[in-house]
């Protein structure tokens, strides 16, 4: 075993993946569980929200509110049935979203935030959701997304027009107040191959231009009348579409942002990308997001900043698992999760691992996001595969926040724990013996927020020093 650590910049991946947890079709999971069934952080967690504070029956979910009233869809709510924002003006940043995004960020990662907002509210509301963020980091904010649609309740009682200028006034604060925070605008794009422009590209082109990052929605099969039908041959509720067809669509809607941009290129994401099982079934959901992510390994041209698959866990069939309807912590395993697992753990959707110096102790580790912050790396010889593979922790590491990398597989140390078993590394990944690996460690905040204290940059990174190594037990063999 080597001696010698070095310090590691970890920096963006060709495609970075994402990730939704919790929506209108699904209870949020925490950090641990997913970690542990995908073997690796995401760039971002996605977490969907809503803020109509001046509505009746707000805050409570829309379900809740108007459990009376005569809804038949769920899209008929007087406001979106998202959890709701607790925060904007004397918000209570202990409950949601924030204790689902310390959680995030404690994790390795950082949270886009979509948030669908009554278009009338005032600045004094925007503010204060500036505000509410500052402390979290590199926070992505999806306003109003799918904008050119026409269920979400900001679409329903404001115009077009309205919602684009409100989209591109939000811009304007946020780079006021929240510079840590990126904007992305997600509209429909393009839906046509046969139509030059995006749906509606006139409207929205001044927040094309104000945004910092730009955006579509994606389902290469979408089952729209969940839950209150149930998709049948001969229904008119859902749709599939070839998947070259929505690759071209995709990056078509990237070629026409810029032009609204004039000419130039910004960050194009995936915000919500998946095919629903519901139409598909589970076996060519797998077979159809793989043929994406094939079409984006091969184009030479690498559009596509980063997509976010919709979702973890979901009471439909647009997640990695269903919820089961029996108890709504216990998820039910599809076909999907492996496939997906595989793919995020292929070198194209990695983070990039560059070694720098050597490290003298104590070391100062820097987190930024998942695709730009610097850790330690130590260097192992192993002499065969491991039996066990630990580390521990004592008091002057005890109180560490540690994401852990070894043989492709991550790990996460909470403050307080003294032993972290990474044996399951080598479960099914086994390895020859003389086989050099890099035990990586990387220390995002332990509160999940930023610290004010840390130097004029302290909104978008976050600093940590490493007294040492811990202590790593490597065994070949059983005890006895």
């Amino acid at each position: 075993m080597s001696d010698k650590a070095y310090y590691l910049h970890m920096g963006p991946a060709k495609t970075a993946v994402d990730i939704t947890d919790g929506s209108e079709r699904g209870e949020y999971v925490n950090q641990d569980y997913i970690l542990r069934q995908l073997g690796r952080p995401h760039r971002c967690v996605n977490l969907m929200y809503c803020y109509y504070p001046n509505d009746e029956g707000w805050p409570a979910r829309a379900h809740d509110a108007h459990a009376h009233d005569n809804i038949t869809d769920v899209w008929d709510y007087p406001y979106d049935d998202y959890f709701t924002y607790k925060g904007g003006p004397n918000g209570d940043l202990s409950d949601e979203p924030f204790k689902y995004m310390r959680d995030v960020r404690r994790h390795g990662q950082d949270v886009c935030l979509t948030l669908t907002i009554d278009p009338f509210v005032s600045d004094e509301h925007i503010v204060a959701i500036c505000n509410d963020l500052k402390n979290f980091g590199r926070v992505l904010v999806r306003v109003n997304h799918e904008a050119t649609g026409s269920w979400f309740s900001f679409n329903k009682r404001a115009s077009y027009q309205q919602v684009a200028d409100f989209f591109t006034h939000v811009c304007e604060i946020f780079h006021k107040e929240a510079p840590n925070c990126k904007l992305i605008l997600c509209l429909d794009g393009c839906k046509d191959a046969n139509e030059e422009k995006m749906e509606m590209e006139d409207i929205f082109a001044e927040a094309a231009r104000a945004t910092d990052i730009v955006s579509v929605d994606r389902y290469m099969a979408l089952h729209w009348g969940w839950p209150v039908d149930v998709a049948e041959e001969g229904g008119n509720s859902f749709s599939r579409s070839k998947v070259s067809d929505i690759y071209n669509l995709c990056k078509k809607s990237w070629h026409r942002y810029a032009v609204c941009n004039n000419g130039l290129y910004k960050p194009m994401v995936l915000s919500e990308l998946n095919a629903d099982a519901d139409v598909t079934g589970p076996y060519d959901q797998c077979d159809m997001f793989r043929e994406f992510a094939d079409l984006l390994k091969a184009d030479k041209d690498n559009w596509l900043s980063a997509f976010t698959m919709y979702m973890f866990r979901d009471r439909g069939r647009l997640g990695l698992e269903i919820e089961d309807p029996n108890n709504p912590d216990v998820g039910i395993r599809q076909p999907l999760m492996d496939t997906y697992r595989e793919l995020i753990h292929e070198e194209f959707f990695l983070p990039q691992m560059d070694i720098k110096e050597e490290v003298n102790f104590p070391a100062k580790l820097r987190w930024g996001s998942f695709e730009d912050s610097d850790g330690v790396a130590v260097s192992l010889k192993l002499e065969s595969n491991p039996v066990f593979f630990e580390t521990y922790f004592d008091e002057e590491l005890i109180d560490a926040n540690l994401m852990m990398e070894i043989n492709g597989e991550w790990f996460y140390k909470a403050p307080g724990v003294k032993c972290i078993d990474l044996s399951s590394a080598f479960f099914t990944k086994k390895v020859e013996p003389g086989t050099t690996l890099t035990l990586k460690f990387f220390a995002p905040p332990a509160s999940g927020e930023n610290d004010p204290s840390q130097g004029d940059d302290w909104q978008i990174n976050y600093y940590y020093t490493m007294p040492k190594l811990p202590y790593i037990r490597i065994k070949y063999k059983p005890i006895a």
